[in-house]
């Protein structure tokens, strides 16, 4: 089975290079084509076959790392591979919040066919990050919130009280505040000024 993968950049013609390489190595593929972040988790939540996403770091509605950390929590058995033009510092980064790879734009397109090949296979990258530092730890556990924990982080980064928040995803003043109360439990914080701090430490909120 084939299965489909979901592209995720903002560039038309370098979404048709990635489809050129993803046909090579998954001939068959239905493809998902999204331009921006929100369209992207729209596609990743309602996908049922998805076997690969394809992520631009830098595309409409992403800050920093949350585009990685939110397809990775609406589908967290999928592998994602990052294909952007950010330094190649952001891959351990990428990795952390939930890539199983890291690739610059710059790469020839056999490079990008064996990513994608390793990515399928869920294989780790050739030189691991050490996970036993401090602030691996926390971006693991950022790694592991839910869509709308996600959500409603990026919305308290953007300097929304809860009823804005809860306007904005349609959802109860009431259910903000248990979302941003298992936030600040996770982040291990008392506050939601702590918590967006974290989230600043960790590059969340920074243009990646």
């Amino acid at each position: 089975m084939s299965g489909s993968v979901l592209i995720a950049d903002d560039h038309p013609l370098f979404r048709q290079a990635l489809r050129l390489a993803v046909e090579r190595i998954i001939p068959g593929a239905r493809m998902i084509e999204a331009g921006t972040l929100a369209t992207a988790a729209a596609a990743a939540a309602s996908a049922q076959d998805l076997r690969l996403i394809l992520l631009d770091l830098k595309m409409p509605g992403a800050v920093g790392y949350s585009g990685i950390a939110l397809l990775h929590a609406e589908c967290p058995k999928v592998p994602i591979l990052v294909v952007s033009s950010a330094g190649t510092e952001a891959a351990a980064e990428a990795r952390a919040f939930g890539a199983v790879g890291f690739l610059h734009k710059g790469c020839d397109l056999g490079t990008i066919e064996q990513a994608i090949a390793r990515a399928l296979n869920h294989d780790a990258p050739l030189e691991q990050p050490p996970a036993d530092q401090p602030m691996d730890q926390v971006r693991k556990t950022v790694a592991g919130f839910t869509p709308m924990q996600l959500k409603v982080l990026l919305a308290v980064l953007d300097g929304q009280l809860n009823k804005q928040i809860a306007h904005r995803l349609d959802i109860s003043e009431a259910t903000v505040k248990v979302h941003m109360t298992a936030i600040m439990r996770k982040l291990d914080v008392r506050t939601r000024t702590q918590a967006a701090l974290v989230a600043r430490s960790l590059g969340i909120d920074s243009q990646g």
